[in-house]
């Protein structure tokens, strides 16, 4: 069984998204979540920034991310791993999509079969697909939620 490490010590920087306290898992498994794989998704999550990819990394699912998400509950230190590591992810994203953004785009211009100049654009599609992207993501992970806080409530009407 995996011990719950103790909290990280005080003074430490509160962005480093690996010193957190693994959710206590009842019974250990080979292929369950270990307190090394719960560290390896937060920062395969930190990266990537989709929880299905970061979790396909440690060899799970992300209905099991979700339900460990769930198990940890509201103001566990791994789900606020987990929500730094999704800023951190969306943050680094919206930066790579700025850059593109600015770069300009060059286009040669034809007539009669020979090049006679080149015209200079700016394409803001790619930051217009990433601010839509996080803005699907978000609303992705709010039903999510939604739907997790509701099996609760069920399950605790019984």
């Amino acid at each position: 069984m995996d011990k719950p490490e103790s909290p990280p010590p005080a003074g430490t920087a509160p962005d480093d998204l690996l010193l957190f306290t693994p959710v206590a898992m009842t019974l250990t498994r080979v292929d369950g979540w270990t307190t090394e794989r719960q560290r390896a998704f937060i920062d395969a999550l930190s990266r990537m920034g989709v929880v299905a990819a970061a979790a396909r990394s440690v060899g799970m699912s992300a209905t099991s991310a979700y339900k460990l998400r769930e198990r940890a509950g509201p103001g566990s230190s791994f789900v606020r791993a987990w929500d730094m590591a999704r800023e951190v992810a969306g943050s680094m994203a919206l930066d790579r999509a700025r850059e593109i953004g600015r770069e300009r785009l060059s286009a040669p211009i034809y007539h009669r079969g020979r090049q006679v100049g080149v015209r200079h654009y700016w394409d803001n599609r790619i930051l217009l697909a990433a601010l839509n992207a996080l803005d699907r993501q978000e609303s992705r992970e709010l039903r999510l939620v939604h739907a997790a806080a509701e099996r609760r409530r069920a399950r605790d009407r019984k």
